[in-house]
């Protein structure tokens, strides 16, 4: 018997100067609909960031990164999407930006347990 769920992953990534459009990986958000799953990673690495732009905003990115997560765990620190469910929450946080925090594209696998994916996914690809 299989008890692994198909879930769905992108990967936050900080494009300090949108124009160049180079990016440092800073986090992970990872869907699950079969257990209506939905949680975000940050990790911000301030040298990768620095070293493509020095003057970066590092405190707006950590605070971007921070609301990413709180959309994830809805409640108040979902604001509007406190009422969306997991499903709604990250494809509004998957949707295509322009802006310093961005999403990358999503991809798919399976899992017994979402929430420890979360965590492999955040070491594999951004820590």
């Amino acid at each position: 018997m299989n008890d692994r769920d198909v879930f769905e992953y992108a990967l936050l990534r900080v494009v300090p100067r949108v124009e160049r459009g180079e990016f440092v990986n800073a986090g992970v958000v990872v869907y699950c609909r079969a257990r209506s799953f939905v949680a975000a990673r940050t990790h911000l690495d301030e040298t990768r960031l620095r070293a493509l732009d020095p003057q970066a905003d590092v405190t707006g990115v950590r605070a971007a990164l921070r609301a990413v997560e709180g959309v994830c765990r809805g409640g108040e620190d979902a604001g509007q999407a406190a009422r969306d469910d997991a499903g709604r929450r990250f494809r509004w946080l998957i949707a295509p930006r322009s802006t310093v925090v961005q999403p990358g594209p999503v991809h798919t696998g399976l899992t017994l347990d979402p929430e420890a994916e979360v965590e492999r996914l955040l070491d594999l690809l951004v820590r």
